[in-house]
């Protein structure tokens, strides 16, 4: 059990995540201090038939040996609403920027063992401004960052996140793929213990282009050769088509590819909920579960709660 309490930001106010925490709460040993509307929380608390006490928690001091286990500790953030489960809307932005604020000022003081935040919805809160909350985050704390998606068999990471696959090739570049494959190996060195070891996709089918100046001889290869050089453990270019057969992936602990599906589809396939998505070079842990605010499953209590108790785990160790 990690003796510091777990800062939890909800998210979208209309997402499954209350139903999904009320699912994972008595799952970990370490208490939780959630940032949320309290009369929405208590709203569909009641209306899933869940019943949890709940502690107030003062946002500014929050006096640490006041918080329960086993009940809500709850930092209330107001947020107007009138149904207890709506469509998205941006609506919520300035709750949700205020939930995060509210957050990051607690986090800056070292007592937490990190952040989770529920699901946000990336058109309506982040409005084209950032990908997503990874460089949400990474720009509130002034920090280069990178996309984990971890679990202990095989993590990957996408080398772009959120951008259209005409855009992609434009973002690639050897800096970007020496800075990402660095913070994985410091998360790796100071979580673990460890020096992993980094397969390295290609961007083209089979690291193959009639162009002459493709992507894997203008940045990929020099990116693995240098990294090579400074003794990083990495190889590739991989064919994203084969490198996560059953054979490779076990020669791995993670899989770094170019953009987003390439890696994210068969990880997913792979592991399902079993996976956490962890924001690497920010001042804290950061995580959030591997899965959106899933509107169709609202009120149904019906969602699988598997990666938040992933994520919380992490953190209770």
């Amino acid at each position: 059990m990690n003796s510091k309490p777990i800062i939890v930001v909800a998210g979208e106010p209309y997402s499954i995540f209350f139903e999904i925490l009320f699912k994972s709460i008595k799952k970990v040993d370490s208490s939780i201090i959630l940032i949320a509307s309290g009369k929405l929380l208590l709203d569909q608390m009641k209306f899933l038939k869940y019943n949890f006490k709940i502690n107030l928690v003062d946002q500014d001091k929050p006096n640490l040996s006041n918080i329960k286990k086993d009940y809500i500790n709850l930092i209330d953030v107001d947020f107007k609403f009138e149904k207890t489960f709506d469509k998205i809307s941006d609506k919520s932005n300035f709750y949700i920027a205020q939930c995060f604020k509210i957050a990051l000022n607690l986090l800056k003081t070292k007592r937490y063992s990190g952040l989770i935040n529920g699901p946000i919805s990336k058109k309506e809160f982040l409005r084209g401004k950032y990908l997503g909350i990874t460089e949400y985050l990474g720009s509130k704390t002034k920090s280069k960052t990178t996309m984990l998606i971890y679990n202990k068999e095989l993590s990957v990471c996408p080398i772009t996140t959120h951008l259209p696959l005409r855009e992609v090739y434009k973002y690639i570049s050897k800096k970007k793929i020496i800075d990402q494959v660095t913070l994985i190996q410091k998360f790796y060195k100071k979580q673990f213990k460890k020096n992993p070891k980094i397969a390295i996709t290609g961007l083209n089918p089979h690291c193959e282009s009639i162009f002459s100046n493709n992507e894997e001889q203008k940045f990929i290869i020099p990116a693995i050769k240098y990294l090579i050089q400074k003794g990083f453990n990495v190889k590739g270019p991989f064919a994203a088509d084969t490198i996560f057969m059953k054979k490779q992936i076990k020669t791995y602990d993670v899989v770094v590819g170019m953009y987003h599906d390439q890696v994210l589809t068969p990880a997913k396939t792979l592991f399902g909920f079993n996976a956490i998505n962890i924001t690497l070079g920010l001042p804290f842990i950061r995580i959030t579960p591997d899965h959106g605010p899933n509107s169709e499953m609202l009120g149904k209590n019906t969602s699988n709660p598997q990666s938040l108790i992933e994520a919380l785990k992490f953190l209770d160790k």
